[in-house]
């Protein structure tokens, strides 16, 4: 995603004080869902109550072992997980162990790590960054043990089962069991929803809802309830509820989402697979152009890199255009939350009469290379690549070829701009004019304050980046970098308020050479000295890139360097990708069915043709 790849206390910040519980990667957070997030879900029939206990149904008799099969409930704050652990003793002895979130319909968690004694037993879950220790009670019946994630220790208790109600398990017991699809539409967004409804050991009802264009997925349900036909069900972390009725024919569920006093129609309908995205942009085969599967080497890094050249048809030669994409393990689509931004660039562009060529970043996709380890200036060498290969294409019209790049990719543009009096434009579309420490601050308090955080909670986040970055700045050395960056998280209390598995990704990233690069550089000087004609837009309620406080250090930075042909300008109401949007926060990216707003395609094709058509 084109967000600088952001720091870790820009993710601490959006979840400052809210407990993570982090199953097989599906995360159970507090998430920052606005008024149109809801739940979705499906069923299987079943009868609506249990049956009452018969003489027949004997309580089991005590194991004097480990092996079997475990129910127990891992509470946390207004969450609360239902677990089914499994225990396997394999043929020499030895334990294996596997989990069920049932709220979370994920099953088959693998456990590592396993130990054990007669009466106690140990493991990992690796996924999830989590550890339990258990010890049997006196009765055998109870598996009484601490389960530690995320710097948290919350006790646990499981009891035994007997094989017969283990598989019974799976078996529904209410007609809203399954998996259920929904989505909440207004016009021009569409937010689709996934619920999951299963049972627990006592037979009550559990559910976990799924929004799907967000990226937050196992939000735990409170007080599920099925009367009848009537579902009702609350999402404590979003302030939410639904109550709806299923069907004579247990296929469908129709009813209400209630969000912040505001009602909305949202209907579920049985089936494991997710809605279709809505993406109204994206173009349709067959294209009234030729599309070509292309590759180039960037020798000097010994990488390959692969991508799609798309030419109008008819005489040429034609104007050419390079796309090259923002922060982030982009392939040659720019392809995130759904959309397919750069697709859909080069398919007006193409269509308009210019050549486009863009292509997958090193290590992604099909282009090969080690993207991990990769700077903005290894970016800018594949862009090099890119405009030598497009020099061996006599069909192209290279004295009137020009660079688009978005976010990152526009820093990139101005670097080759700078340095190549070949390259006759460039468009910058939501590029830095702020040096990178300046941008991630910037971009973390604007993120953090559409959250709706306090000012001292972003006070105590921002610090905590300050302090990291100057860590990075003084410690040369990736391995105590990030022993001191861990250290850091410990002193702070931030170990709570994430999931270890994402706390040593974004360690990572942060002890990387892309984001020591980045951290210190400044686009004033690239921009300077180019001289070529210039379009720098972006949205005014971009919260990656703020318009207000880039757009004029650009325009500063042309008009010292003495360019006599450029604009600057702001696009209303729209955010970092260039879509219509409400708040600008990138949690709606996926939630809005426009990829690029007309207008800005409108501008970027009349500048190009506006300085090619002569």
């Amino acid at each position: 995603m084109n967000q600088f790849r952001d720091p870790v206390s820009t993710l601490l910040c959006q979840r400052l004080a809210q407990f993570l519980l982090l199953i097989c990667g599906i995360t159970v957070v507090s998430a920052q869902i606005d008024a149109q997030t809801a739940a979705a879900g499906q069923a299987a029939p079943a009868p609506t109550t249990s049956a009452p206990a018969t003489p027949a149904q004997t309580a089991p008799k005590a194991a004097v072992t480990l092996e079997g099969h475990w129910a127990g409930t891992l509470k946390a704050g207004n969450a609360a997980l239902h677990l089914v652990l499994h225990i396997i003793k394999s043929s020499d002895g030895t334990y294996h162990a596997k989990l069920d979130s049932l709220d979370q319909a994920v099953f088959g968690i693998e456990a590592n790590s396993v130990t054990h004694t007669e009466s106690t037993i140990n493991f990992e879950v690796a996924s999830a960054g989590a550890t339990f220790e258990g010890k049997l009670s006196v009765t055998h019946q109870l598996l009484e043990g601490t389960w530690n994630q995320g710097g948290m220790a919350i006790p646990i208790s499981f009891h035994r089962e007997s094989a017969s109600a283990a598989r019974k398990a799976s078996e529904p017991v209410f007609s809203t069991e399954g998996t259920w699809q929904g989505a909440l539409e207004t016009p021009g967004l569409r937010l689709r929803l996934q619920l999951h409804v299963s049972h627990d050991d006592k037979k009550q009802l559990v559910a976990a809802l799924d929004s799907l264009d967000q990226g937050a997925n196992g939000l735990p349900a409170a007080k599920v309830t099925q009367k009848e036909s009537a579902l009702h069900f609350e999402i404590p972390s979003v302030g939410g509820s639904y109550d709806g009725a299923i069907n004579a024919t247990k296929d469908t569920i129709t009813g209400t989402w209630t969000q912040s006093e505001v009602l909305q129609k949202l209907n579920f309908a049985r089936q494991e697979q997710p809605l279709e995205i809505a993406r109204p942009q994206n173009p349709v085969k067959p294209y009234p152009y030729t599309e070509e599967e292309v590759t180039f080497a960037n020798a000097k890094a010994n990488v390959t890199l692969s991508g799609t050249l798309t030419t109008p048809r008819g005489a040429g030669p034609f104007p050419t255009v390079l796309l090259i994409a923002g922060s982030g393990p982009h392939d040659r689509d720019e392809s995130l939350a759904g959309h397919h931004p750069f697709l859909v660039l080069a398919d007006a562009l193409t269509r308009g009469g210019v050549v486009v060529l863009r292509y997958d970043k090193r290590g992604i996709a099909a282009s090969s290379g080690d993207y991990a380890n990769a700077t903005t200036e290894d970016f800018a060498s594949d862009a090099d690549a890119a405009i030598a290969f497009l020099k061996t294409r006599h069909e192209l019209n290279m004295k009137k070829f020009g660079i688009i790049g978005h976010s990152e990719g526009g820093l990139i543009a101005a670097m080759l701009a700078a340095r190549s009096p070949q390259i006759s434009w460039i468009v910058l579309l939501a590029a830095p004019g702020l040096n990178g420490e300046e941008t991630l601050l910037l971009q973390s308090k604007s993120i953090a304050e559409a959250s709706g955080l306090s000012e001292e909670q972003i006070a105590i986040s921002l610090a905590f980046d300050r302090h990291a970055y100057a860590l990075v700045r003084h410690e040369r050395e990736a391995a105590a970098l990030a022993k001191k960056l861990n250290d850091l998280v410990q002193s702070s209390g931030m170990s709570d308020s994430l999931p270890p598995a994402a706390l040593q990704s974004q360690i990572r990233l942060i002890s990387s050479p892309w984001f020591r690069f980045f951290l210190d550089y400044d686009p004033a000087a690239a921009l300077q000295k180019v001289t070529c004609p210039v379009l720098a837009l972006d949205g005014d309620k971009d919260l990656q890139v703020p318009s207000h406080e880039n757009l004029p250090l650009i325009q500063s930075a042309l008009d010292a360097g003495g360019n006599k042909d450029f604009e600057v300008m702001e696009m209303p109401g729209l955010n970092h990708l260039f879509q219509h949007s409400e708040t600008g926060s990138p949690s709606e990216y996926g939630v809005i069915q426009e990829t690029i707003a007309p207008e800005t395609l409108t501008k970027i094709a009349t500048f190009i043709h506006d300085h090619t058509a002569q």
